[in-house]
């Protein structure tokens, strides 16, 4: 927000100097970035007077001017400028000014032009810095010609006879604080902190005769985005400059005057912070005001010349026929003041901060008045701000404001309180400030206390519960004043258990020697086909982004496998001869019915390596470390089935795959890429890849350390070699085994797998190593034979012969 200086001192009559200013009101709360003054980069340049101009004795296009700038002798300066007479009142640089040339500061010195001494320039309006917008009558391309609203006192420094030496600050308005993006808001900070009186009344016009009504019909059909709207009607209206005044207080502002009626809306926007517009009626068809949403694909082209396809979620203001303004944001091209406008409809509404800002985002336009919509504004003053317009017109002899104006939607609401407690504040800052001086720092920021209560002014929407209170306090008692104490309490952070378990699986993969990754959550819908997901896969069911930054990154990812795959195949293509990553993050997945989708934490492996020194295996230790870790004891490891609960089972080889059950319920999926999925990707060599859910397995893990005391008795180990059928998964025949022998298990290892010209076609051979232990006593011959015998027996159940040898 940048304020002028000359403007706040029309509310304030402020003593201080800026610099002192710019430390106190940032002291109070509101923050100053810095300060600038006008024409800061003029110097040496004054008001002159041309008292004689004849033509150069040596050019058909200049003229020697004798300039009286107020001292005992006139100033010769050469001129080419045409549009220069006698008697004209005139910027003078003298020697060693300086001025602007094309935007940069040159230094004016005395000389000799086709053999004349010049000693000094006449000064454009670009050369100060200027343009037509801040002196309409002059000329782009000539010579300044001051005119009856500018100080001619002859020697005077321009920047001071022009009204071109406002300060402007600029503040760091934060989000809460809407109501100080206006001169008025930063008015009433500059009079609490002071405590000097505030000079603000109320607007009033006359208006004259007329029915409103009759010109103009306003309809609300959606209440929720659009708090209040209010309509007035000006007719006869006389296009033309404002005056001096106000041109001066909105270039210091930062908004380039246009025409009184344009500047009006803009001034009262910068002085009440309530964006305002205007529209042509000639242009409103059938004199009607539909407040409405959009309907889907329906076009405007603004004010900026810029066509704008609109969706049904934004909020626009239409005619009888079509979107006139896309509401809080810009008006439409074609409902704009024109030169021959006669009759105007000025719109003071409140519309929802949310969905203006949702709209501004979609479109890609960010103007002065959605940046105050989007902050939240109250619909009270709303009224005020039309009241200030119509008198403004008034005043400007800008047209004739009929006496009644329409207001839609307004609901009064009773103000917002909180509780007031001094005791509770003194302990909350650390002070020890009397009642009565902290009822008096509120009563300069507007809001009473009455009954224990704070009351909040209703342009203050940021205050709501004491904490705010206290700060409004300590903010006028100078936070520099507030003693300095240490802290007291012991804040104890801690980690849930959630991501403690997440640490810890997070910190067992890195140990086994596999690099963490950070991808992003969005991708395009076309990775999907990488991975061979079916067309009917649920996955594909993906969170669509509003407003991506392109295909690429369209969609919020159902599954984190396109996303490491991504990753190794960049890594392939550096070639790299190895890559093992692993990514711990959420996916995003759908939930009918509500509008955010769930989020469950996955755990995405993916490895290569181009030496062949990695097989399904070495996968498989991974994924067993994950659930050591985790404290899964208890699960089973087989072939996928039919009721697979992973999609992803389509990008893994059909025949070198597994997935992990606990309990009946499926953790994780791992095994090597379909060839068809490292073609997909470039990926020139064998893939692996894993993926775990991690709140399952959090949920089947157990953190419980059972203590199990040194064997006081040795093992007995028996190896067994099984024939059965190629596709008998060996998980059938572990726990066959397991089963056989009992409490007397300690471990059971896969130590062979063979096929070959010994074994018969459709067969394979599986041997296992058995170790047996008692804790009771050591274990017979007999003892083991036995257990070995049952071993037997149930593998045979399962179609598994002992191999003969």
């Amino acid at each position: 927000m940048d304020l002028s200086m000359r403007w706040l001192k029309d509310y304030v009559d402020l003593k201080a100097d800026v610099k002192q200013f710019c430390s106190d009101i940032t002291i109070s709360g509101s923050k100053v970035e810095c300060y600038t003054e006008e024409g800061a980069y003029l110097s040496n340049v004054v008001v002159g007077r041309v008292e004689e101009i004849v033509p150069h004795p040596d050019s058909d296009h200049m003229f020697v001017c004798q300039v009286n700038v107020g001292a005992e002798e006139n100033v010769q300066i050469v001129t080419g400028a045409q549009n220069v007479k006698q008697g004209d009142y005139v910027p003078a640089a003298l020697h060693k000014s300086t001025v602007l040339h094309e935007g940069k500061e040159v230094k004016i010195t005395k000389g000799k032009l086709r053999g004349i001494a010049s000693n000094g320039m006449l000064c454009s309006l670009s050369e100060l810095g200027l343009t037509v917008h801040d002196f309409p009558y002059a000329i782009e391309d000539g010579i300044f010609i001051l005119g009856d609203d500018c100080d001619k006192t002859l020697g005077m420094d321009i920047r001071e006879a022009i009204g071109f030496n406002d300060t402007t600050v600029e503040f760091e308005i934060t989000s809460n604080r809407p109501d100080c993006l206006a001169v008025i808001g930063l008015a009433r900070e500059t009079a609490a902190t002071y405590n000097i009186p505030l000079k603000v009344k109320k607007p009033e016009f006359k208006g004259v005769d007329g029915d409103v009504n009759d010109y103009l019909k306003v309809a609300i059909h959606n209440t929720d985005l659009c708090k209040r709207y209010i309509g007035a009607i000006v007719k006869n209206v006389k296009i033309g400059p404002s005056p001096r005044w106000m041109r001066e207080r909105l270039r210091a502002c930062g908004v380039r005057p246009i025409n009184n009626l344009v500047d009006i809306t803009n001034f009262v926007m910068l002085e009440y912070g309530r964006p305002m517009h205007a529209f042509d009626l000639r242009y409103v068809e059938g004199g009607e005001i539909n407040v409405r949403n959009a309907a889907e694909g329906e076009k405007i082209t603004t004010l900026d010349g810029v066509e704008r396809t609109l969706t049904s979620n934004m909020l626009v203001i239409a005619d009888a026929k079509k979107p006139v303004a896309i509401a809080g944001i810009m008006g439409g091209e074609y409902s704009g003041i024109m030169e021959d406008t006669n009759t105007v409809v000025f719109e003071s509404a409140c519309f929802d901060g949310a969905s203006v800002m949702t709209t501004s985002k979609r479109l890609g336009m960010r103007t002065d008045a959605s940046a105050r919509y989007e902050k939240g504004l109250d619909p009270h003053e709303c009224f005020e701000a039309l009241m200030r317009a119509c008198q403004l017109v008034e005043e400007l002899g800008a047209g004739e404001v009929i006496h009644n104006w329409i207001d839609c939607n307004y609901q009064s609401e009773e103000p917002r309180t909180v509780p007031f407690d001094a005791a509770w504040i003194n302990r909350f800052l650390g002070t020890d400030i009397p009642e009565a001086q902290m009822i008096d720092y509120l009563n300069r920021l507007e809001i009473k206390v009455e009954n224990g209560k704070a009351i909040s002014p209703w342009f203050r929407i940021d205050l709501g519960v004491k904490a705010d209170i206290a700060e409004e306090v300590a903010r006028l008692y100078d936070y520099n004043t507030i003693p300095d104490t240490i802290i007291r309490g012991v804040a104890n952070a801690k980690l849930t258990d959630k991501q403690k378990f997440e640490r810890k699986i997070r910190q067992a993969v890195l140990s086994m020697g596999v690099n963490e990754i950070t991808t992003f959550s969005f991708i395009s819908p076309k990775y999907y086909d990488r991975i061979r997901l079916p067309e009917n896969s649920k996955l594909r069911n993906s969170v669509k982004i509003m407003n991506p930054l392109g295909e690429d990154t369209s969609v919020m990812r159902t599954t984190l496998l396109p996303s490491v795959c991504e990753v190794l195949a960049r890594n392939y293509s550096y070639r790299n001869p190895e890559a093992y990553v692993f990514e711990m993050a959420s996916e995003y997945l759908p939930v009918e019915g509500e509008e955010l989708p769930s989020e469950p934490t996955r755990l995405g492996i993916g490895i290569y390596d181009t030496q062949d020194s990695f097989d399904f295996f070495d996968l498989k230790g991974i994924v067993e470390g994950v659930l050591a870790k985790a404290g899964v004891r208890e699960y089973e490891v087989a072939r996928p089935g039919e009721d697979c609960a992973f999609d992803e089972v389509s990008a893994f080889h059909p025949g070198r795959t597994a997935v992990v059950t606990a309990d009946g319920v499926q953790l994780a999926i791992f095994g090597e890429l379909h060839p068809g999925t490292c073609e997909n990707y470039g990926i020139g060599t064998r893939a692996y890849a894993a993926k775990i859910n991690i709140p399952e397995l959090m949920e089947k893990g157990s953190d419980e350390h059972v203590y199990t005391p040194l064997p006081k008795f040795p093992a007995t180990t028996r190896d067994i070699s099984v024939v059965c059928d190629a596709e008998l998964p060996s998980a059938q025949l572990e726990k066959a085994i397991r089963g056989a022998v009992g409490n007397i298990l300690e471990k059971v290892t896969l130590f062979d797998v063979y096929t070959g010209e010994q074994i018969e076609a459709g067969k394979k051979s599986v041997s296992y190593s058995i170790s047996m232990r008692s804790h009771e006593a050591t274990l017979t011959d007999e003892q083991a034979d036995k257990a070995m015998e049952k071993v037997v027996k149930a593998l045979a159940e399962l179609g598994a012969e002992r191999r003969k040898l």
